[in-house]
């Protein structure tokens, strides 16, 4: 852990930014968050949550910390449950890059969608929650919280296909003949209503947030990085897509489950339900948003397979075998927009 976090150096910074805050500390990696190493901090009295930049050479506009934390500071007081925010170190000097403390959250945190060990009744609850999470996040009065100007109005799709791909040829390591074909196409079959905005998470998925330890209720959402001001069916279009993957470790999907079985909503009946929670007077047709969010993830994965074949991953194992899931999303996205 020395060579990841200098625990003496975090402590003593901690012990100038939070009241009452007395070291030592321990540091326990989670094994998630490929992005932006994430470290659980126990002291003498409280825990703590760090999420710091990784090494090395990044790419323009990735690993937003700073962002992380204004947002969930700024929901502080809204009915999105996030956690309390202790404070963000902008000196990279301290630690090697910038980070953040935030308070750490008892909950449960699924990684794989289909939740194991709980009841079809238990599943219902959580999925109907993350419904509701979903809706009220949508909700949010952007202006009254202070993030009207956390993103650039309209055009976000544009925008975001512009930024992806972008970001795709910058760590592309070999050509994807199907990742090709599926920006041209999106940057053909943009919908109308590009303008419509809202404040997006960026990465909606179940594994992305904490439910309570005896119960369906969403106590926490977490990993904003990607969070901006934007159009509200990216995030549930981020959901499908994730479910259209194959079940296991990796694809973390959905595909060929008996979700009646399970208490898990059809694509249909959560579009429907988000739909009345947002008053929505149409049900959408998610296809283009669904595609989208391959597009994206694909971009997003081939960025963490080139982290790690550059050696500054923060898992370079689980990222090299992410990265070969980028013409897998590609091609889930083409199929998608071809309408298959």
């Amino acid at each position: 852990m020395a060579d990841l976090l200098d625990l003496d150096v975090v402590a003593k910074y901690m012990s100038g930014q939070i009241d009452g805050f007395s070291g030592p500390l321990s540091a326990e990696k989670t094994p998630t968050g490929q992005s932006n190493p994430t470290f659980i901090l126990t002291s003498n009295t409280a825990k703590f949550v760090l999420r710091r930049k990784p090494p090395g050479v990044l790419l323009k506009s990735a690993h937003a910390v700073d962002r992380e934390f204004r947002v969930m500071s700024a929901l502080a007081d809204t009915g999105v449950p996030v956690p309390k925010m202790h404070f963000l170190c902008e000196d990279e000097d301290v630690i090697g890059s910038m980070f953040y403390v935030m308070e750490y959250i008892e909950g449960r945190n699924f990684v794989d969608p289909r939740i194991p060990d709980v009841t079809p009744d238990e599943r219902r609850g959580i999925y109907d929650a993350m419904n509701a999470g979903l809706a009220a996040l949508h909700s949010v009065d952007v202006e009254a919280v202070g993030l009207s100007n956390y993103g650039k109005p309209g055009n976000y799709f544009a925008r975001q296909i512009s930024r992806w791909s972008g970001q795709y040829r910058a760590s592309e390591t070999g050509e994807i003949t199907q990742m090709d074909q599926l920006i041209e196409w999106l940057d053909r079959n943009i919908p109308e209503g590009d303008d419509t905005s809202s404040l997006v998470h960026g990465d909606w998925r179940i594994d992305n947030l904490l439910f309570a330890p005896d119960g369906p209720e969403l106590v926490a959402i977490l990993d904003w990085e990607l969070s901006t001001l934007g159009h509200p069916l990216a995030d549930l279009g981020a959901q499908l897509m994730q479910w259209a993957m194959p079940v296991g470790p990796e694809g973390r999907g959905l595909e060929g489950e008996d979700r009646h079985a399970l208490g898990i909503p059809e694509d249909r009946e959560y579009v429907e339900l988000y739909a009345r929670r947002t008053g929505l007077s149409d049900v959408p047709d998610m296809g283009f948003y669904v595609a989208f969010s391959f597009f994206r993830m694909a971009a997003i994965l081939q960025g963490v397979k080139k982290r790690a074949l550059d050696g500054n991953a923060s898992n370079p194992e689980q990222g090299l075998r992410l990265g070969a899931f980028v013409p897998i999303f590609a091609r889930k996205g083409l199929e998608i927009a071809n309408g298959e």
